[in-house]
């Protein structure tokens, strides 16, 4: 973390891209003092926790499963859709964790996936061309002039949907409904009919009979154990950086400054100009933070990364997140692992195989094919173990519905299926067998 005289508004000396143009100043400084003054959703404690948990995936002791929605949605929102999306989370980490042996580090892409970067102002819908929608913390998704206006009170509803969800994941994770004992519950019932889910119960079958063995052996399973409780972290893309810093506060117990808006906060491919706003706000927050990196990342850009993101080399801080693509992870990544390794940065690696691996059917819907996210995840593990590095975990845009976005898998969907539920509001999600089955491929990947 930089010495001096950082501060959460630091970021307005330099250039902030993919803002939104918010088109009323007074409304808009309202909101920020509001948010200002709101209770922190997350603590500096839990977040200095899951820095430590990620200093274990930086020493090849841990794995990462950071999981969630591509974009939250104000209309989508319900109890029954976080707890099946939490389901989906727990299930893939008992798969990852059981057939590995691997602990995981379990991280949601929720409560505060609001904004998305575009690469455009303004999109065409039908023949109408109209501003473009950036994520439900800004405007609406509707194709309307007027429901594309950003909006800062979209800011304060942001938050409410934030603290309601943290609350419901904090009820499931540490009141009983995570337990291990209730392994049957996370099966989906659709899902549950499925060889995935088959498959899946016979690892709780598994798993009940070594509860019960370790019972009879006269081992504490009492309700202080960690198998009746687990830790779910929160995440999401730090882009609106005016909501970021208006949630930053300084910790009473070191002094440090900690952006209370999520446990981790991470940095897009499109943001990570070194000398740019998005760098230097996450440089001065105690979170651990995360970087994206495509395939035109360059090994110099990942060790100015690493100077500027943590000096300190303290293991756990920073994350680096690939996402190159099937057909050039094993030529794009090398570099970068062996110029950060033979400089000693202590950096835990990631893959996310779904940013790079996003193309248009012929119906016209954005898709990937789960071929081609197994694919860069295969690539990604021969890589690290090339270079004899500790392929540290996986980033997915997943849910707990049962849509049908992304091609093939277990289910082999096919593209005359798209449209049937296709219901994201940005990009295609995996759906809960095509997930459940790439947590048994991933096992296998470690295993090896």
């Amino acid at each position: 973390m930089p010495e001096g005289g950082w501060h959460p508004a630091s970021w307005h000396t330099r250039p902030a891209a993919h803002q939104p143009p918010w088109p009323d100043p007074v409304a808009r400084a309202e909101v920020l003092a509001q948010l200002a003054a709101l209770p922190p959703l997350v603590f500096a404690g839990e977040a200095r926790r899951l820095t430590r948990a990620l200093g274990a995936v930086a020493a090849g002791k841990a794995f990462l499963l950071q999981a969630g929605d591509c974009a939250e949605s104000f209309d989508d929102f319900s109890a029954d859709s976080i707890r099946d999306k939490l389901k989906v989370i727990l299930q893939m980490a008992v798969v990852l964790t059981y057939g590995s042996g691997v602990p995981v580090v379990k991280v949601g892409r929720i409560a505060g996936q609001f904004a998305k970067p575009r690469s455009s102002a303004t999109e065409l819908i039908g023949e109408i061309e109209l501003p473009v929608f950036r994520g439900h913390i800004i405007n609406d998704d509707t194709p309307t002039p007027s429901a594309r206006v950003p909006d800062p009170r979209r800011m304060l509803a942001a938050y409410h949907q934030s603290a309601s969800t943290l609350n419901l994941l904090r009820a499931f994770t540490k009141g009983g409904f995570a337990d291990l004992a209730q392994v049957h519950l996370w099966n989906l019932e659709f899902l549950a009919t499925s060889a995935e889910g088959r498959r899946f119960e016979a690892i709780a079958e598994e798993i009940d009979r070594a509860l019960r063995f370790m019972n009879a052996c006269g081992v504490d399973l009492s309700v202080d154990s960690p198998i009746h409780q687990v830790d779910l972290f929160t995440s999401h893309e730090a882009l609106l950086l005016e909501y970021e810093e208006a949630l930053t506060r300084r910790d009473s117990l070191t002094g440090g400054w900690y952006d209370c808006s999520a446990h981790l906060l991470w940095i897009g491919e499109r943001t990570r100009e070194i000398d740019g706003a998005h760098v230097e706000f996450a440089a001065g927050i105690g979170n651990p933070v995360e970087v994206k990196l495509g395939p035109t990342a360059t090994p110099d850009e990942a060790i100015a990364l690493c100077e500027r993101l943590n000096a300190d080399r303290a293991p756990g801080r920073l994350t680096f997140v690939t996402r190159m693509g099937v057909d050039k992870v094993r030529s794009a990544l090398p570099p970068l692992v062996r110029a950060v390794s033979a400089a000693g940065h202590p950096v835990a690696w990631v893959c996310d195989p779904m940013h790079g691996n996003t193309f248009a059917s012929e119906s016209g819907h954005k898709t990937r094919h789960f071929d081609d996210v197994l694919g860069e995840i295969q690539g990604f593990f021969a890589v690290h173990k090339a270079e004899a590095s500790w392929p540290g975990g996986v980033h997915i845009e997943l849910t707990g519905d049962d849509v049908t976005e992304c091609l093939g898998g277990i289910e082999g969907i096919l593209e005359a299926q798209l449209p049937l539920r296709y219901t994201t509001t940005c990009d295609p999600r995996l759906n809960a067998r095509q997930s459940t089955d790439l947590a048994f491929r991933v096992a296998e990947l470690l295993r090896g």
